[in-house]
């Protein structure tokens, strides 16, 4: 029997392209469940991305992909408000929404330490840092790796790293190996691979 949302008192948040979902994203989301002890995590695919200059895949694509990846996480669950949203996606307008829907819940943002360096340039990033527990994914002898970013210096409080194993992988490389006709299998999952072979994504036209 499923639970009711109020008793989703740690709720984590990881946001994404999915374009597509890939082996790293599923050690990210193992990791961030153990090492936060959430009782969710909310499996997010942009919508409209404001910071991202090529076209994404159609939505309906991502999500279906996601829940292929994440299928084997009871805590995980697909989410597709942001693919709904009209204009600009904006993660703060996404936790605005999730306080609003679970009330008293802690929400945990998982993001790269990429993006982690750039949280002072993001939309609203303060009310961010108020919203949500800002959880750094650290690989292990990246260049990011326990650095401390700006945000994170005069906000030390609402920052947690997460301990990540070493796995070097891109979706815009597996992207483009499939572009070629390259069997990705290994680094997408069974059936992420089969869902895009049937739908012949990412081969050039």
């Amino acid at each position: 029997m499923s639970l009711p949302e109020a008793a989703f008192r740690r709720i984590g948040i990881l946001g994404g392209a999915f374009d597509p979902p890939h082996l790293a994203h599923l050690a990210l989301a193992h990791v961030a469940i153990e090492q936060l002890q959430l009782d969710q995590l909310r499996i997010i695919p942009t919508g409209q991305a404001w910071h991202k200059p090529r076209a994404l895949t159609e939505a309906t694509h991502r999500l279906a992909m996601a829940q292929l990846a994440f299928a084997e996480l009871p805590q995980a669950q697909v989410d597709a408000r942001e693919t709904r949203r009209g204009g600009p996606s904006y993660t703060v307008d996404t936790l605005r929404e999730l306080h609003a829907e679970v009330a008293g819940a802690q929400l945990f943002l998982i993001i790269g330490a990429d993006q982690a360096q750039l949280l002072t340039t993001w939309h609203a990033w303060q009310e961010i840092l108020q919203s949500a527990t800002i959880c750094v994914a650290d690989r292990p002898h990246s260049t990011g790796a326990g650095a401390v970013f700006d945000a994170e210096m005069a906000h030390p409080d609402r920052f947690f790293h997460l301990q990540m194993p070493a796995m070097a992988l891109s979706a815009t490389d597996i992207r483009s190996a499939i572009s070629t006709h390259q069997n990705m299998t290994a680094l997408v999952g069974e059936s992420v691979a089969r869902y895009i072979a049937a739908h012949h994504l990412y081969l050039i036209p």
